[in-house]
């Protein structure tokens, strides 16, 4: 295990035994091997000069599940290493003309058992380019995609999608497995800082349509004395869903932390069981989850 992707990592160097996040090493390896796995379908796109929205969309999907404190299920990754597979090999199928040795390894790997998935994860982590130059130009550029992928994600759950997003990051990815001048890579993290303004612009269309423009709010944080439901994360669809499903039961709701702009949205407040906001910020719901003592519904992470 080799992980730094965020600014808790242990030692500010990486964690290496277990995250500092809770992450288990097995976690860790297996989320290396997907974005391996992710990196032979990119490479098969870019060759092929075609990222259907189906692949763009798995890719952004799966790179989300790999950001900090997003999903630390093994069993999860090992689904969507299989996947991952499936959908390289229907790639290649489709694009046999551009199949050639000169393409990478992740191209033609296959195995299918967990032994198998654990075996090679330790070749592919982060330490496996020797190079720390070349090695960070490429962590950060794989690091900015996961950024675009949560927002991707997020807007295309509303039903907005961008063929160029999912263009750039098969491009990107692709990169990562060729022999790239360092001013060949620094264009492309620059790149993804472009991309990332413009898929939080896409993800700012498709909230603003849902839910309306954001207003100047002033947000209750005092409690009822009904039964609650505590909301956090940053997905407005999630926070839509629950808001329908408990109108009129006699439930009210209240957002933690990150759902907090939630409060903003005009679509929201039409909902009187929409009480406020609860709490302070993310890093102390470990004590504010508790004395909530009601259910707590977490979305997604970013």
């Amino acid at each position: 295990m080799f992980c730094y992707q965020c600014q808790e990592t242990a030692k500010n160097l990486g964690c290496t035994l277990r995250g500092v996040c809770g992450k288990q090493e097995s976690t860790a390896n297996l989320q290396d091997l997907l974005i391996y796995v992710l990196k032979g379908i990119s490479a098969v796109a870019d060759a092929a000069g075609d990222t259907d929205p189906k692949t763009g969309l798995f890719i952004a999907q799966s790179l989300f599940t790999t950001i900090t404190n997003a999903n630390f299920d093994d069993d999860v990754f090992v689904d969507r290493i299989r996947e991952a597979l499936r959908l390289r090999e229907e790639l290649k199928e489709k694009h046999t003309d551009v199949i050639t040795d000169k393409l990478p390894e992740a191209v033609f790997w296959a195995a299918d058992s967990v032994e198998e998935f654990h075996a090679k994860a330790l070749e592919v982590g982060v330490l496996s380019t020797a190079n720390e130059d070349i090695r960070s130009l490429r962590e950060l550029l794989v690091i900015g995609l996961k950024g675009i992928a949560a927002y991707a994600d997020h807007a295309a759950i509303l039903g907005h999608e961008d063929k160029s997003v999912y263009a750039f990051l098969t491009e990107a990815l692709a990169s990562t497995t060729k022999n790239l001048s360092q001013d060949e890579m620094i264009a492309l993290v620059l790149k993804a800082g472009e991309t990332a303004v413009n898929t939080m612009a896409l993800l700012d269309k498709a909230n603003t349509s849902a839910y309306g423009s954001p207003e100047i709010t002033k947000v209750n944080i005092g409690v009822r004395g009904n039964p609650g439901i505590l909301i956090s994360g940053h997905d407005l669809k999630d926070m839509e869903e629950l808001l329908k499903q408990t109108e009129g039961t006699g439930v009210d709701v209240y957002t933690h932390g990150e759902m907090l702009p939630a409060n903003y949205y005009p679509a929201f407040k039409k909902y009187e069981h929409f009480v406020g906001n609860y709490g302070n910020a993310w890093w102390k719901q470990n004590k504010e989850f508790e004395s909530f003592n009601g259910p707590i519904l977490m979305t997604t992470n970013c």
